[in-house]
């Protein structure tokens, strides 16, 4: 059995990075994948712009470690990326008790398809890794 899962899209907001008090990099970034929207009887439909109608996903993705490190210092909002990682099923109680439920995906690998414009000082982001 396999848990893989790969997508590719752009990243939606600027990375939230922190490092946990074992030392360990964490980095989650939040990336928007598309696909056609569909009407009742399930074809697509054009948009008043006359272009193929979309609907909008939001993937939590959690980096750790290097990858966490790289991807904190080089993704940035609007960057097309290509992820590929696991699915992860996360389960709590809030304050009142509710079971809370989530989902992400958590990253073994993140391809830069553009180039974004840095988190850092460095904001022009000549210092990123090639894109291939």
């Amino acid at each position: 059995m396999t848990n893989i899962t790969i997508i590719t899209g752009r990243v939606a907001r600027k990375p939230d990075v922190r490092t946990t008090q074992g030392g360990t990099n964490v980095t989650g970034i939040t990336v928007v994948t598309d696909r056609p929207a569909r009407d009742k009887d399930g074809k697509t439909y054009k948009d008043e712009n006359g272009y193929t109608a979309k609907e909008s996903e939001f993937h939590r993705v959690t980096c750790f470690n290097g990858l966490a490190k790289t991807v904190g210092q080089y993704c940035s909002k609007g960057q097309l990326v290509s992820v590929q990682g696991r699915i992860h099923y996360t389960q709590r109680d809030d304050k009142e008790g509710v079971t809370r439920y989530g989902t992400e995906i958590l990253a073994d690998k993140v391809d830069f398809l553009s180039r974004g414009n840095g988190s850092g000082e460095n904001e022009d982001n000549k210092d990123a890794p090639e894109i291939d």
